[in-house]
């Protein structure tokens, strides 16, 4: 037998049951404070958590600070690609190990005393938690004034199609990992990861737990115009997906009015041009037919732009011309027997047209061939 001794190997260290992310622009002077908040909280409740700084590469003693804080369960991953905060988020999703996951600003706004709060209601069978400002007990700083008051509660309205939660808009968030394994296609635009979260995870019980939000008091905001441009951008994308009928239906109709203004344009100044009239509306019918053609691939089908642009153009010219023939069909018809109001009639035929003209393009001509489904981080 033999005497040699048997290596034993380190074990592996058990994945922490609460992974924290946190991305991160330019927030050194902050981290310190949070990461020791942080701490607290683990200490006093027996929180197995690590924290996931998401940075952006910012140009900052973020790396400095880091190490000298000496934590062993903050993780700090630089990104120099693809930057932003949602992207950041999903990013942290792809890296997180624990089977909670708690997403959070780092600018001290969001209170890290409260985690243990969203976890018990988690434990209690909650989908999603929201860290809310606006739910009973929840307050906003002194300091908020009356414009970003008023930005916030448009913000908030404008997400009513997709949730009844008070405060959808909000950054601090918890829950289960394996909520991510069935989820669509994440693809937001800009910082409202949680409301991506609430309508791709198909969230059905969304709870919140009241915070105090405190204004920033070192660094400089991320809310610009340009991100509240980005949020319309991303409540565009959600309708496509939670209604994708009646959100392509209206960008159609919305299309087609700009198409008539596009027609009009055209033929004003052609014929101030003194092209013979005749041809003026020919040329202003084929410039709109082409326009709607450019802003409906764009904008109502955009899914289908990676098809054959020649072919999608030919298929709506036909799509068009069916419409049109529906269009004159239903208005003499409706002329004939119901009404003897010639406008009437052709708006009766007009909207018959329409119907047809968006049900070919969407079911032919821009078809849906994308799989709609993300594979769980």
């Amino acid at each position: 037998m033999s005497t040699e001794p048997t290596e034993i190997e380190d074990p592996v260290p058990a994945p922490p049951a609460l992974s924290i992310i946190i991305p991160t622009y330019r927030e050194a002077e902050n981290l310190p404070d949070l990461l020791r908040a942080i701490d607290g909280v683990r200490r006093e409740h027996g929180l197995d958590a690590e924290v996931l700084l998401m940075d952006d590469d910012s140009p900052d003693e973020t790396r400095r600070i880091v190490a000298d804080l000496g934590y062993d369960w903050v993780h700090l991953h630089v990104r120099t690609h693809n930057r932003g905060l949602s992207p950041a988020v999903l990013d942290g999703l792809t890296l997180a190990r624990g089977t909670l996951c708690v997403v959070m600003d780092a600018d001290l706004s969001h209170p890290p005393e409260r985690i243990p709060d969203m976890i018990a209601a988690l434990n209690d069978g909650a989908d999603l938690v929201i860290g809310s400002r606006y739910a009973p007990g929840g307050s906003t700083d002194a300091r908020w004034g009356l414009l970003r008051r008023v930005n916030s509660r448009v913000a908030t309205l404008l997400a009513r199609p997709f949730t009844n939660v008070k405060d959808p808009m909000s950054g601090f968030l918890a829950f289960r990992r394996r909520l991510l394994d069935d989820a669509a296609a994440f693809n937001p635009v800009g910082y409202k990861i949680g409301l991506e979260l609430i309508v791709k995870c198909r969230c059905q019980d969304v709870r919140e737990v009241p915070i105090h939000f405190a204004d920033r008091t070192r660094g400089r905001s991320k809310l610009t115009v340009a991100e509240q441009l980005r949020y319309l951008q991303h409540l565009r994308r959600l309708a496509v997906f939670r209604y994708p009928n009646v959100a392509c239906l209206i960008q159609f109709l919305i299309v087609g009015a700009s198409g008539v203004v596009v027609n009009l344009v055209v033929l004003t100044a052609l014929l101030a041009a003194f092209v013979p009239k005749e041809l003026a509306i020919a040329a202003a019918i084929v410039v709109s037919i082409a326009t709607n053609f450019l802003m409906n691939r764009r904008f109502t089908f955009s899914y289908a732009r990676k098809g054959s642009i020649a072919r999608q153009f030919l298929g709506f010219v036909g799509a068009c011309s069916l419409g049109a023939v529906v269009n004159y069909a239903v208005t003499l018809t409706v002329l004939g027997y119901l009404t003897d109001i010639p406008q009437l009639a052709a708006l009766v035929g007009i909207v018959a047209g329409t119907g047809i003209n968006f049900t070919m393009n969407r079911l032919f001509v821009f078809k849906r061939t994308l799989v709609d489904k993300r594979p769980s981080p």
